[in-house]
């Protein structure tokens, strides 16, 4: 499986660009800006299909592009059905409070956590982790972890905002994150790769440190 990183937009978000070597088909995740910038990076990797955008969240800087992109490639889009007002408003995802439009799009497959989706002739697992919004999602494929803003580098996501909760977030790294018997390259939503074990043993918010 390989996995392109694209920083996107003002803030930097990460979209992720995954596919298998042998395969034109890839899945997105994250598409929060510069659809321009994403289309011409699946050209270069000789993608020719899209089968599904995967959205860890609805906050404006993950999902920006989803639109585009979804008219482009006929991608199915797939995000919590906590997070669902978040395709359709801006206020719920933010934008209007950092001065971004961006545009509405439907959502193709409604998530609950625990499915497992079969994106790009993958096996995608989709884990609730709530509590940096209420339909955080983390989907695992392979060795990768898709965190959005669930998880960073020796960080963890803000919980200040509209939707966020902390007393759930705490549940999500203490029981749902520690839950997770193996390790995984986890792909952050902004910032640097790490690893789960890595972040298990060094990162304050789950050591116990903080």
């Amino acid at each position: 499986m390989k996995v392109e990183q694209i920083a996107v937009g003002e803030l930097y978000a990460n979209a992720f660009i995954v596919y298998q070597e042998e395969s034109n088909k890839a899945f997105v995740v994250d598409p929060g800006a510069d659809f321009e910038k994403i289309k011409e990076r699946l050209k270069a990797r000789g993608i020719g299909e899209v089968t599904h955008i995967l959205l860890t969240h609805g906050h404006f800087d993950h999902i920006g592009a989803a639109a585009a992109l979804k008219q482009e490639t006929g991608a199915k889009i797939c995000i919590h059905e906590r997070d669902l007002p978040m395709l359709k408003s801006g206020r719920h995802n933010l934008a209007v409070f950092s001065g971004f439009s961006i545009p509405e799009c439907e959502a193709d497959i409604i998530l609950k956590g625990g499915e497992t989706i079969a994106a790009a002739d993958m096996d995608v697992a989709v884990l609730h982790t709530p509590g940096h919004s209420g339909g955080s999602v983390c989907y695992l494929c392979g060795d990768a972890l898709f965190a959005g803003d669930t998880l960073f580098y020796m960080s963890v996501g803000r919980t200040d905002f509209p939707g966020s909760d902390s007393a759930e977030y705490r549940h999500t790294l203490d029981t749902v994150l520690r839950g997770i018997r193996r390790d995984y390259d986890v792909y952050t939503g902004h910032g640097i790769r790490t690893t789960l074990y890595a972040e298990f043993k060094s990162n304050p918010f789950l050591n116990g440190t903080i």
